[in-house]
């Protein structure tokens, strides 16, 4: 499995499927310049993996590295998604190894995400990885 590393607008293009099929709340005509934006600006990484064809991106994780007073420095999981005509091919895992592997080599000591209370396969692959429930995350929307 091959990793890359999004770079440029043209690669944002080439996951805009994955990221829109994931994220439906995005518009099709801005994501690419928001997702640059978080890119060149906030610190964020998006790694893909592509089609044997190489025609597209079939899975995805975004991540950031922020530092909180209770944790330090940690790598937060914003995303991270299969298209479901290839789910079950250890993307996911292999995405979240991807991440691990980045966390040792930077000297992060720990690795956070979120998940939906419905999404148990995720909770699964989570589980197995190592993952722990340490904590429910409370949100609050503002007008």
């Amino acid at each position: 499995m091959q990793y890359r590393r999004v770079q440029t607008k043209a690669d944002i293009e080439f996951c805009k499927e994955a990221i829109l099929a994931f994220r439906t709340n995005l518009n099709a005509d801005t994501v690419v310049n928001e997702v640059f934006e978080m890119i060149s600006k906030e610190g964020f990484e998006l790694i893909y993996i592509s089609s044997d064809d190489n025609k597209k991106a079939i899975a995805f994780t975004g991540y950031r590295v922020i530092r909180m007073l209770r944790t330090g420095p940690i790598i937060y999981i914003d995303d991270l998604y299969t298209l479901p005509e290839v789910r079950g091919k250890g993307y996911a895992g292999a995405l979240l190894d991807h991440v691990a592997e980045q966390a040792t080599k930077n000297g992060i000591n720990a690795i956070h995400l979120d998940s939906g209370y419905a999404l148990h396969t995720a909770h699964r692959l989570y589980l197995n990885k190592g993952y722990v429930l340490a904590c429910n995350h409370f949100a609050r929307q503002i007008a």
